[in-house]
């Protein structure tokens, strides 16, 4: 009886370990991420890795600054997430904003709009030419739409954020009915303990 003890409490200790590991919210994707280079909000060229050689998971958005409802929404979802994480974890995170209308978001027009859902949120500007080879390796969509805003224009896009990891890989995927705040934290939370 007692070895027979021996040998099933490793099995229900393992079992018990199985159930407590993390089901991810965010789709599971574990591809390479593409280490872009682009001209932050001041002025400032910086590459994916200069964030994930920090050991920092990085969430990456493509958007534009005259996005009606979109954009904001991804922006403000995303200071939600970090305002629900401890100041330490929250230090581990960065949050990109790739623009994909270089022509009217220039360096200085996302100053005056990325900070203002967070302060550590960064916008990113580039050449049309390198927005399409970065927007290509990461599968995302963009196209404009002529005539339909004051502006002249609107700019249809993918609507996923990107969490990358330290080792520069796209671990998780957050489509728009995936962006859940408290849940997206909880992920993070998971990812952290292994850094």
């Amino acid at each position: 009886m007692r070895k027979l003890t021996f040998l099933i409490l490793p099995l229900l200790l393992l079992a018990a370990a199985c159930k407590k590991q993390h089901e991810f919210y965010g789709h599971l994707f574990e591809q390479p991420a593409y280490n872009f280079e682009l001209t932050d909000h001041k002025g400032k060229v910086v590459k994916l890795s200069d964030y994930t050689r920090q050991s920092k998971i990085v969430f990456i958005f493509f958007g534009y600054t005259h996005c009606p409802d979109v954009c904001p929404t991804a922006l403000e979802t995303l200071a939600k997430v970090i305002k629900q994480l401890k100041p330490e974890e929250a230090s581990k995170v960065q949050v990109l904003f790739i623009s994909v209308d270089p022509d009217r978001d220039s360096p200085e027009v996302l100053r005056n709009y990325v900070p203002y859902f967070h302060p550590s949120f960064v916008g990113l500007w580039g050449s049309e030419e390198s927005i399409r080879k970065i927007a290509q390796e990461y599968k995302a969509y963009y196209r404009k739409v002529e005539g339909e805003s004051k502006g002249g224009y609107l700019v249809d896009h993918t609507a996923t954020i990107y969490l990358i990891t330290p080792d520069n890989r796209i671990k998780l995927l957050y489509t728009p009915a995936k962006q859940e705040p408290s849940k997206m934290a909880e992920d993070i939370r998971f990812l952290l303990k292994g850094l």
